[in-house]
């Protein structure tokens, strides 16, 4: 595997790149209805306008904010983040007519990378059902022990190419990273940075993914017992 060292640039245009592409098609769905809004005279067509921006409106808001935690500073260096606020931010980006999350983990203080990479292992997970699921986050222990499990189930669940080798900071096929493989790449410096290891397994049935964040010797443990993929 050929490792990747990002630019500091780079890394920071692709992590904008990626933003911009979460925010704009709420943001043209606002616009379209306000465009409806001036050029229909029809009450039902305004009714229709009203509440795709007023939906449009909540999707692009939540999006900004769970991005402000997961991808942002949030605070000075050495700063914790209440998992609740996480779950908060967490459940207004993924929760929709498709994906349900259900969220047991502990309302605590976490160092702050620690709750950032919670939250970008729940963009993960949310590529392994591409047709939605439900997606369970949970953690175990305290402290440096503790470790984050989150599993997905639904239709069409798969590991997706390339996602372990970005994922351990490796280039995928072609030696080059995209504003769609930046999140994925990132989550694995998070990982990296607060010295935990990251294992994907389909789960017994197949029809889920389980992603396990643990320190670095527990996460060689759960690859031997059987849960491939450490990275």
């Amino acid at each position: 595997m050929t490792a990747i060292d990002l630019d500091k640039l780079d890394l920071a245009a692709l992590l904008c790149s990626r933003v911009c592409h979460d925010v704009i098609s709420p943001v043209g769905a606002i616009v379209n209805g306000l465009e409806v809004l001036e050029d229909e005279n029809d009450a039902s067509m305004k009714a229709f306008a009203l509440d795709l921006i007023a939906k449009s409106a909540r999707q692009a808001s939540a999006r900004l904010q769970f991005a402000r935690l997961a991808f942002g500073a949030a605070g000075s260096a050495g700063a914790q983040i209440d998992t609740g606020d996480a779950e908060q931010v967490a459940r207004g980006f993924i929760q929709d007519d498709r994906t349900t999350l259900e969220w047991h983990v502990p309302r605590a203080y976490l160092p702050k990378n620690r709750v950032k990479l919670l939250l970008n292992l729940l963009m993960v997970a949310g590529a392994t059902i591409p047709r939605g699921g439900t997606i369970a986050a949970d953690a175990e222990g305290e402290g440096e022990t503790a470790r984050f499990i989150i599993t997905t189930r639904g239709s069409h669940a798969r590991i997706p190419n390339h996602m372990e080798t970005l994922l351990s900071g490796g280039a995928p096929e072609g030696g080059s990273i995209d504003a769609h493989g930046v999140q994925p790449h990132y989550t694995g410096l998070l990982a990296r940075e607060v010295g935990m290891g990251i294992t994907l397994a389909m789960t017994g049935e197949g029809d889920g993914v389980v992603i396990t964040a643990a320190p670095g010797e527990k996460a060689a443990e759960a690859a031997v017992a059987g849960e491939p993929g450490t990275v």
